[in-house]
């Protein structure tokens, strides 16, 4: 039976702290199943690193570090935030990407990372009373321990789309780039938007929100629906943005419309050009001030589906 390894990011097993319900009850239902289970707590990226190492292949001819594509061990990954999903898959990235100096013949010529090893992903929140769904919701995965225990010991699988991005970082679901002031109103700000060379902002523009999207968590912003859909396993990454533009008439006063560029493609750079400018990125809050390059990357993680 497989060894499961039951990773916990959140704080609930520091010293003192007993390990949250869905955590005990999900352990419960693997072992019933006959599952060898390890409950972690990650507090660093190192820790992190220590569990994923479990994950490696035997030795290559090449020296490379590779994911174990037939190991019998297991990852599940309990999050209250899709942030905390993204944690992991960056330190998988981290392990397993090889320098370009070195890329192997059987690495996808589309790729920059083999396949990453799958994650059971277990929702520390499974009635979902987030105010905004997260991933497990979007992708239709179990919620509940004993479904999420299943799914893993099933071994379905089922593969998705990664952004990678110049930072050094991933993105699972999107990108929201831009702000608000301390009245909710949008700020504007300026930068160059490009798509797979195809310009939707040359830099002159006052945006309102620009939407990098890879699954549907971030087809919205500023208020208004910016893109229709996003689909995590297409290989492509969805771009909008919105930018406000003054209508005028004989017989109407000046109007200020919102107009919304989209465009489709294998990557996107953003070059902001006044300075610091808010990000969300997959939940998780920050500012960029320089060029910020995404590029998808089909296929490279993966989730176990019920």
């Amino acid at each position: 039976m497989y060894d499961v390894v039951l990773l916990t990011l959140d704080g609930s097993g520091t010293p003192g702290c007993r390990p949250r319900v869905p955590v005990l009850a999900c352990a419960d239902a693997l072992t019933a199943a006959g599952a060898r289970v390890e409950t972690v707590t990650a507090d660093s990226d190192a820790a992190i690193d220590e569990v994923i190492a479990r994950f490696d292949a035997p030795p290559r001819p090449d020296g490379l570090t590779w994911p174990d594509a037939d190991g019998e061990a297991r990852l599940v990954v309990a999050a209250a935030a899709d942030g905390q999903v993204r944690a992991v898959v960056r330190r998988l990235v981290r392990r397993y990407a090889p320098p370009p100096s070195r890329r192997p013949a059987d690495l996808p010529s589309a790729r920059t990372v083999p396949d990453l090893p799958p994650i059971g992903v277990l929702p520390l929140d499974p009635a979902n009373a987030a105010p905004v769904a997260g991933l497990a919701t979007q992708l239709g995965l179990p919620r509940r321990p004993e479904e999420v225990a299943a799914a893993v010991l099933g071994g379905t699988v089922r593969r998705l789309d990664l952004l990678r991005n110049d930072a050094g970082s991933v993105t699972l679901d999107g990108a929201l780039v831009g702000g608000t002031d301390e009245g909710g109103q949008a700020v504007p700000w300026r930068a160059r938007v490009e798509v797979d060379g195809k310009v939707l902002s040359a830099g002159e523009d006052p945006i309102v929100a620009c939407v990098v999207a890879n699954a549907g968590g971030y087809i919205g912003g500023a208020g208004m629906p910016l893109l229709t859909s996003a689909d995590p396993a297409d290989g492509r990454v969805e771009v909008a943005v919105a930018v406000p533009v003054a209508r005028r008439s004989l017989l109407v006063r000046k109007k200020v419309a919102m107009q919304v560029r989209r465009a489709g493609g294998r990557a996107v750079a953003i070059v902001p050009r006044d300075g610091e400018v808010p990000i969300l990125d997959d939940g998780v809050a920050g500012s960029m001030s320089r060029k910020r390059s995404w590029w998808t990357e089909p296929g490279a993680w993966a989730v176990y589906v019920g």
